[in-house]
């Protein structure tokens, strides 16, 4: 065991900020990363996707439903339960892996939860709880990333149904999701934060369909994919929300986005820094280990500050959203520090490994293209400084 996981074990982890019930949880996510990611991990980024069996066993076990009320088959813990989810994830080595789950709790699913009706909750809740239904959310497009406003997909009402009519890139989830919470604009002469609607869309409905699975840098046994929509009949029933408000509803939950990115990147980085300093312990150079090389184990040490600073900030930005309060500006710091600060530690970790750094047989090489997406994904860097930069 190394002196950051002595320090940053499941059984001492900021009691300041988390009950025991969540120490509960760090132990089993743990317990499940070793036993069912790690051994298995490998052969999931040659198949650029994880079985749906590991969705249902993670269902079976409770991951998924941490958030929901116990009437739903959930745990009902709150924000800071995400968090530990998150970043024992982040931990797995295997962030590829780590996203599908996370995309499903508390990026996808969340939205029936926040904005669905009754109907619609009891009808779908259990079952992405259960991971019986896997589920994606469909916001980006060609043209429109961080910029939800300049979303082109349309939708348009005919009878009982809306008539989809467009495409969706990036979306994690994509190839194998069984239900789909897709934004579109319903009305285009409106203002913009008005003009989006978000609909439930199931796998099957006609003129949906998967049109690629898409090849990534990293992030390779999450199956990414193109949506593409031609003349897509959706009841009407199936609205998610108000119409003309999924533009709200969208904002909203990136909130908590933000925050589980934040944790799943300090995840990744402190494991990142765990088994960096495993090797310059045991790695020689000129006759002495690399860790005796002053500017190495400075350089490890000012990057394990940074990270212990990011991850309080997240646990106590976590805090904060569990009572209930505006954590906006908080978040939006968060995303853009942590997603920097992890690509600034797999840097270096890779440089330390030497040519092994440079291998594709190498834990740490792969992580470090996995980490390039996290100052991307979920609002780029740039687009969480002006969020900061408004609240300032």
């Amino acid at each position: 065991m190394t002196v950051y996981d002595t320090a940053f074990s499941a059984t001492t982890a900021s009691p300041v900020f988390f009950d025991e019930e969540h120490q509960m949880l760090r132990d089993q996510v743990r317990r499940f990363v070793e036993t069912e990611i790690k051994p298995n991990g490998l052969q999931w980024e040659e198949d650029g996707m994880v079985p749906r069996a590991l969705f249902r066993k993670m269902g079976e076990i409770g991951f998924f439903g941490i958030r929901y009320p116990e009437e739903f088959g959930g745990s009902g813990l709150d924000h800071r339960a995400t968090i530990v989810w998150a970043e024992e994830l982040g931990r797995s080595t295997f962030s590829g892996v780590a996203i599908g789950a996370l995309v499903h709790t508390d990026m996808a699913s969340i939205h029936i939860w926040n904005a669905g009706n009754d109907e619609q909750r009891r009808k779908w809740i259990p079952k992405c709880i259960s991971g019986e239904a896997v589920s994606a959310v469909a916001v980006s497009e060609p043209g429109a990333g961080s910029d939800v406003k300049g979303i082109t997909t349309r939708a348009r009402r005919d009878g009982d149904d809306w008539v989809l009519n467009g495409s969706k890139l990036f979306i994690t989830n994509g190839v194998h999701a069984d239900l789909y919470c897709v934004a579109a604009k319903t009305d285009p002469e409106a203002k913009p934060s008005r003009s989006v609607t978000m609909f439930l869309v199931e796998k099957g409905t006609p003129g949906f369909s998967v049109g690629r699975q898409l090849d990534k840098h990293g992030w390779r046994s999450s199956d990414t994919a193109e949506l593409v929509f031609e003349d897509a009949r959706v009841p009407a029933t199936n609205v998610l929300g108000e119409e003309g408000r999924g533009f709200y509803e969208i904002m909203k939950n990136f909130q908590n986005e933000r925050l589980v990115i934040g944790a799943m990147a300090m995840g990744e980085a402190q494991v990142a820094l765990e088994i960096t300093l495993d090797w310059v312990k045991g790695r020689n150079a000129f006759g002495a280990a690399l860790w005796e090389k002053q500017a190495i184990r400075q350089r490890l040490a000012m990057l394990a500050a940074r990270v212990e600073a990011c991850r309080q900030m997240i646990y106590a930005t976590g805090r904060r959203a569990a009572l209930g309060e505006d954590v906006v500006r908080e978040v939006s710091m968060i995303k853009a520090l942590a997603g920097e600060l992890v690509n600034e530690v797999m840097y270096d970790c890779v440089q330390f490994h030497g040519g092994m750094g440079f291998m594709r047989e190498s834990t740490i090489e792969r992580m470090s293209r996995d980490a390039r997406v996290q100052s991307i994904g979920g609002g780029a860097t740039e687009v969480m400084l002006e969020e900061v930069a408004k609240r300032m």
